[in-house]
């Protein structure tokens, strides 16, 4: 029924105002609401951009509307005024001035002509913005509705059930794309469907060399960022230093998970919108505080706060019993509440026993990660999904500047396997 509906010309797009500038004058330019001779040539503006995206290179990892903002050749800080515009962009929606200002932005990024050409590409990324996100989130159908003009005159909503892309002379002509950004925004979580080893970088030229030693994907340490730049760990102390870190990171070709200590503070949706908006493809959130634990009701709600955030998140939630050696009876019963939360993942730093991770990796419907404090292939055999080195590579490199320093002092040999300096140069350049 939807589809006769759609393919039905005698059903129209509602009609929308023309219109000089802002939101007002995207809907009035773009194919999206138009009908005849103008969606006619319209859609074949968008379609024409279409074909000079590279399908397979919006299979990597990060947010879908950033990911396509770069194919199509602009800066993805324009990401957030996509989103923004996107909010107003149906013609039932109230228009706010800030996303009107967002408009003019777009089109100025896009080379400051107000043309046809330029709303039409502006379309495209506003049309994958809410739809694509629903797909990460599993959304069905991401778009529940369309609206269409019946013969009479009636506005009727068409349900979208059984075409998620529509049909007919308005259906979605990027089909492929979109499911190409969903599937690198996914590519994060498919690494967990086996077993994965995830080391922790403190720094870009640590993270380059970890990619270049063949990871899948890269984490971060929270005590590596804090005391690299002199502040304590688990202090809430170090949100500008890992954002800043995470803008860098996310240049590189594999996922990226950044440790948010306990949220830094703050509305925690803003930090999940913000790294989501970075590309950063998960987070561990821990429910430490200091030596104690979090009210795990409140930690299940921070938890839920980061997924309705950035749907697409990786979210590992981490179970501070063992690591803090503070009621470690309630391990299990925390897990279930943060995975019920929404929580992608359970990591447990500190858990050791055999019979203790296999008792709990049955227990969790999600992958349990794990420090690497046991051989990870006993790990692996015992139900664990994820091995972390936590601070461990931070802590080695810097037990190896101190003996090397001491070698030199001492008149000894300096290690003979260091990397050279024009290495560390191109590291460094990410070359």
């Amino acid at each position: 029924m939807t589809s006769e509906v759609l393919r039905n010309e005698a059903y129209v797009v509602p009609p929308v105002p023309a219109a000089g500038s802002g939101v007002a004058w995207l809907r009035a330019t773009v194919a999206r609401f138009s009908e005849g001779a103008d969606h006619v040539r319209r859609r074949a503006l968008a379609e024409h951009v279409l074909p000079t995206v590279d399908v397979a290179a919006l299979r990597r990892p990060g947010t879908p509307v950033a990911v396509l903002v770069e194919a199509l050749g602009l800066p993805r800080s324009v990401a957030p005024d996509v989103r923004l515009v996107a909010g107003c962009y149906q013609p039932h929606v109230t228009v706010t001035p800030e996303a009107d200002a967002a408009v003019a932005r777009l089109v100025e990024a896009c080379g400051g002509t107000w043309d046809e050409e330029t709303a039409n590409r502006i379309g495209l990324l506003v049309q994958a913005c809410d739809a694509t996100v629903a797909l990460v989130a599993d959304v069905e159908p991401p778009v529940p509705v369309t609206r269409r003009v019946a013969p009479d005159g009636r506005v009727v909503e068409v349900d979208l059930g059984d075409a998620w892309f529509g049909a007919g002379r308005h259906e979605c002509p990027g089909r492929a794309h979109a499911l190409a950004l969903v599937e690198g925004s996914r590519a994060f979580h498919r690494l967990h469907d086996d077993f994965l080893v995830l080391p922790n970088a403190w720094d870009f030229a640590s993270a380059v060399a970890l990619v270049r030693a063949g990871f899948p994907a890269v984490g971060t340490t929270s005590l590596g960022v804090a005391a690299a730049h002199g502040l304590p760990d688990a202090a809430g102390a170090a949100r500008e230093e890992t954002l800043a870190l995470a803008r860098r990171l996310v240049r590189l070709p594999v996922p990226i998970s950044v440790d948010v200590e306990a949220g830094f503070g703050g509305d925690v949706r803003d930090l999940a919108a913000e790294l989501w908006e970075l590309g950063v493809a998960g987070v561990n959130v821990e429910d430490g505080r200091g030596e104690a634990l979090a009210d795990p009701e409140e930690q299940a709600a921070i938890v839920r706060a980061f997924k309705d955030a950035a749907p697409g998140l990786f979210v590992n939630a981490r179970v501070d019993t063992h690591w803090l050696g503070v009621d470690r009876d309630s391990t299990s019963a925390r897990a279930a509440r943060y995975v019920d939360a929404g929580a992608d993942g359970v990591f447990v730093p500190g858990l050791t026993d055999e019979r203790e991770i296999a008792d709990i990796a049955a227990a969790v419907p999600v992958p349990l990660n794990v420090l690497a404090q046991r051989d990870v292939r006993v790990l692996k055999d015992l139900g664990v999904r994820r091995v972390s080195t936590g601070s461990l590579l931070f802590r080695a490199a810097l037990g190896e500047t101190v003996r090397t320093a001491l070698a030199v002092r001492d008149g000894r040999a300096a290690p003979d396997d260091v990397p050279g300096y024009d290495e560390v140069q191109r590291l460094a350049t990410g070359r």
